[in-house]
């Protein structure tokens, strides 16, 4: 049998990457008028409420989901690869230090990396392709019809339980969980964070905060060019 393979999974959104993908891609859409304008104002909105408190940043987020499903059905796949390719060239560095020395380590220690991603899966592949280079991710699937046109139907979204899809991606491909890691921002990763041995809640909202608190996970705070471990200070409520 074929010795199984070390495995180290990542959220994007947040984690690696400073803001989101589905936000940079639908607004580039807007500006190639493959969506109409006002979409851009629509996204700008949502991210102003989530800003200023208006709501939490899961509502950000299935907002940016729903406005997408809304607005891409009739769109040509060959239109959001080239406005992926754009998203990415112009962003692609736009990345946390932490997440960034954290996959250097695990790249050179030869861990099996994977990322699951709730943005679009055209926008996430460019991502890899260009900047991060990892085994294999995954982002949300929709549906194209024989003419190359998005119907406006979601085939998948990963999001919906990250853990399920490492479960049966590690059984497929032979690997193991002993010393994996992972690192989520949002609770949506909570579910493959409780599979790893070194989970790590990175900026958390507070709903993943919670969680790594009861369950003793690391948290990591990165602020400008500073990073914080803040699991002894949170976990012992020194904050």
């Amino acid at each position: 049998m074929p010795e199984e393979k070390k495995i180290a999974i990542f959220d994007i959104d947040g984690t690696i990457f400073r803001k989101n993908l589905q936000f940079e891609l639908i607004n580039e859409l807007s500006w190639m008028n493959i969506f109409p304008r006002k979409v851009r104002d629509q996204i700008v909105a949502l991210y102003t409420d989530w800003l200023e408190h208006q709501g939490t940043y899961e509502q950000y987020r299935e907002g940016l989901v729903q406005l997408y499903e809304k607005n891409i059905s009739g769109c040509k796949l060959e239109d959001v690869q080239r406005a992926s390719k754009v998203v990415v060239s112009f962003h692609q560095n736009r990345t946390y230090i932490f997440a960034e020395q954290l996959i250097a380590k695990l790249r050179k220690e030869g861990y099996h990396m994977i990322a699951i991603s709730g943005s679009p899966i055209e926008v996430v592949k460019e991502f890899n392709l260009s900047h991060l280079q990892f085994d294999a991710v995954f982002g949300s699937v929709y549906e194209i019809n024989e003419k190359g046109s998005y119907t406006g139907k979601s085939l998948y979204e990963p999001v919906k339980d990250k853990g399920n899809l490492l479960k049966q991606y590690a059984y497929e491909h032979n690997m193991t969980f002993k010393d994996s890691y992972g690192m989520g921002d949002t609770e949506s990763d909570a579910s493959f964070l409780q599979l790893v041995e070194n989970p790590i809640a990175f900026n958390p909202n507070n709903n993943l905060k919670e969680i790594a608190q009861q369950r003793g996970w690391k948290i990591v705070v990165e602020k400008k060019d500073v990073v914080y471990d803040m699991t002894e200070c949170i976990n012992s409520n020194l904050l």
